[in-house]
């Protein structure tokens, strides 16, 4: 019996060889791929939904986390969500052969650069079973296979999406092989995937902060990470009160999802003002608060906010609540404990609008805005792959272009360099 090394790196690379044949595969090729997928998702929706609930029994039985359940869970809104999203992304210009920048050089040569595919992308990930489709539908519309290592809770989840997948593949007739998962679950397999160098041409982890470690401490290959999302809102001095309201909640409208709010930070001015109302509102919305002593003093719901309560993803309805001197006292503590996510200020202020833009390092900053906005549909993506935190060579929510590279292309006519 081979080795569950041995199982990874033929799977592995059966993918690298598709995906060299998706190099040469046309947008109208791809397209007809996924709008196949988009179709069937819809049409499988019973037998998708039956396997996703045995995957949510078995949660249920072992006790996974109510952010991680809300993950895994699929509904027929979702689902047609997600066959939505995969029709946006066919709409989408297909990204791979464009050249930019062309332009003679003084030896009469034509230089440019041309978008192409990154080769074979493994993604790994947790709970989402969405993100089977997401992943293979935008790795393929960027001319990339990909193998995907879904989390064990989403099992039967991520088969019954796969095969979708790769039904609509052969019914394009592109290579089969061109997206694939993982032949096991287990650490040993990841740890033999992110060994193959020359092989896997980029690892991308998406999930829990122990999965993205691990991944980091592992790789061999590249990795852009997809890091938690500690994500903060700055009421400024100033600000519509009734809007800095309205977003804390929208914020923590479904807080298992990494931009979803973590931390709201008031400026004094505005405290007393805010607070009270918008501890009335937290309470009757079951949010709970974890403020330090100044806000506590203002939301008689709160309780006491631990020190580790600052820079925490909570991904439950638990918000961690800050009075703030003002703006460099903000940027202060989103710098010491951001995750460089999503970061938002409320401002009638240009000038403190502009220098948070400036100086805010995250993937996605906002002025007046939700930081639920950080996300690949909102943004103009289509879907996404999650949201890059690593920086390179991404940074932000990935999408078609993010799955590309770029390589020097010359046209010449005789020359040569001596």
């Amino acid at each position: 019996m081979e080795s569950v090394e041995a199982q990874v790196r033929a799977v592995a690379m059966r993918a690298k060889l598709a995906s060299r044949q998706l190099r040469s595969a046309s947008t109208a090729q791809k397209n007809a791929a996924l709008m196949a997928m988009a179709r069937m998702i819809l049409e499988e929706e019973a037998q998708i939904l039956a396997e996703n609930v045995v995957d949510l029994r078995a949660a249920e039985t072992n006790g996974l986390a109510a952010a991680m359940v809300d993950r895994l869970t699929l509904t027929p809104a979702r689902l047609a969500s997600l066959a939505a999203s995969v029709r946006e992304i066919v709409a989408l210009p297909d990204p791979v052969g464009r050249v930019d920048g062309l332009s003679r050089r003084p030896k009469g040569i034509v230089v440019g650069r041309m978008q192409v595919p990154i080769g074979l992308v493994a993604m790994i990930y947790e709970s989402r079973p969405n993100v089977t489709i997401d992943a293979a539908v935008l790795c393929l519309k960027a001319g990339n296979a990909a193998i995907l290592r879904g989390g064990k809770e989403a099992m039967r989840s991520n088969a019954v999406l796969a095969a979708i997948v790769a039904r609509g593949l052969a019914e394009a007739g592109l290579p089969a092989d061109a997206v694939v998962l993982s032949p096991s679950y287990d650490r040993e397999a990841t740890r033999a995937l992110l060994g193959l160098v020359g092989v896997v041409d980029v690892a991308i982890p998406r999930g829990g902060i122990g999965l993205v470690r691990f991944v980091a401490e592992h790789a061999r290959v590249p990795v852009i990470a997809h890091f938690q999302g500690v994500c903060h809102v700055y009421v400024d001095e100033g600000a519509d009160l009734e809007r800095a309201i309205a977003i804390t909640l929208d914020g923590k409208s479904r807080p298992g999802v990494c931009n979803a709010l973590e931390c709201l930070l008031v400026h004094r001015a505005e405290a007393a003002a805010l607070l009270p109302k918008l501890d009335e509102v937290l309470a009757g919305a079951g949010i709970e608060v974890r403020a330090e002593p100044e806000a506590k003093a203002l939301m008689k719901s709160a309780q006491a906010a631990e020190p580790s309560d600052f820079g925490q993803e909570f991904l439950a309805k638990i918000l961690a609540v800050k009075v703030v001197d003002g703006l460099d006292a903000a940027l202060d503590h989103v710098a010491t404990f951001g995750s460089n996510h999503s970061e938002a200020i409320l401002t009638p202020s240009y000038a403190h609008a502009q220098r948070w833009l400036r100086e805010v390092d995250a993937s996605c900053v906002l002025v007046n805005a939700s930081t639920r906005f950080n996300d690949g549909g909102e943004l103009g993506l289509g879907a996404e792959l999650g949201t890059a935190t690593s920086k390179l060579h991404a940074y932000g929510p990935m999408g078609l272009d993010e799955l590309t590279t770029k390589k020097w292309i010359v046209y010449g006519n005789g020359e040569v360099r001596g």
